[in-house]
């Protein structure tokens, strides 16, 4: 992923705290003649003091994956599961780089928005948005403890805070041995991660200002708020539009 340095993310609390809130992936492998993609909801496992905090810059990544069987998982990896029906599962090459997209909060940027735009007119539109980039090689699993133990962990996580947590033990026994038949595990073991948060660093403190009150007062009722206003929130959290160095 082509990332300019100011947009750079280089806090690893910032990406696991991101998968967290977002909690699914868009998973792409290749099966020797082309490109498959499925979103899955993932968990981030993670070995304390066995997980390498380094994110991996931009112009440092190797797209191929260099030898992704024996570079074992230095940054943890990535669970989840897929249908049977799936044919995802069946065609990735094994031993080869998979891909996982991190989606963040993204919204149109106004060029009206900018003070500059006043001062010299010469402004233009763009995207604001955030991304994650996981890269290594995919496992798929067919033992029904592995599976269990996924989708328990993955319901637990969204269900934790509800007044009352459903829990995968609400149905009956043979029920779910039967929901596990139909999906087929996923996981990678992620080998490089590249992190973009673009939230207008490289404008002046007017311009981020306008462009935060732009995005709070967009299309209020309209389908572009709710991303608009997320997108406004990490601009305010990272500190008038900075990621931290």
């Amino acid at each position: 992923m082509y990332v300019p340095r100011p947009f750079e993310l280089t806090e690893f609390d910032q990406v696991a705290e991101l998968v967290e809130r977002i909690g699914a992936v868009d998973l792409v492998t290749f099966d020797g003649t082309g490109l498959a993609a499925t979103l899955v909801p993932v968990i981030w496992d993670r070995t304390p003091g066995q997980t390498d905090p380094t994110l991996t810059r931009s112009g440092d990544a190797d797209p191929a994956g260099g030898a992704a069987e024996g570079r074992g998982a230095p940054h943890g990896r990535l669970l989840g599961h897929i249908a049977r029906a799936n044919g995802q599962w069946r065609g990735s090459e094994p031993g080869v780089a998979a891909l996982a997209i991190l989606r963040g909060p993204q919204a149109y940027v106004s060029p009206s928005w900018y003070a500059t735009k006043a001062e010299h007119g010469r402004v233009v539109p763009t995207w604001n948005h955030l991304s994650v980039h996981f890269t290594g090689p995919v496992v798929f699993h067919h033992e029904s403890a592995w599976l269990h133990d996924v989708v328990t962990r993955l319901t637990d996580r969204h269900e934790r805070h509800r007044p009352r947590p459903w829990s995968v033990d609400d149905a009956p026994a043979e029920f779910v041995t039967g929901q596990l038949r139909a999906i087929v595990g996923v996981e990678m073991a992620v080998q490089s991660i590249v992190a973009q948060a673009k939230l207008s660093q490289n404008r002046s403190p007017a311009d981020r200002d306008g462009v935060l009150a732009g995005l709070r007062d967009e299309g209020e009722g309209e389908a572009t708020a709710p991303p608009a206003e997320a997108v406004a929130d990490l601009m305010t959290r990272f500190g008038s539009g900075r990621v931290p160095d």
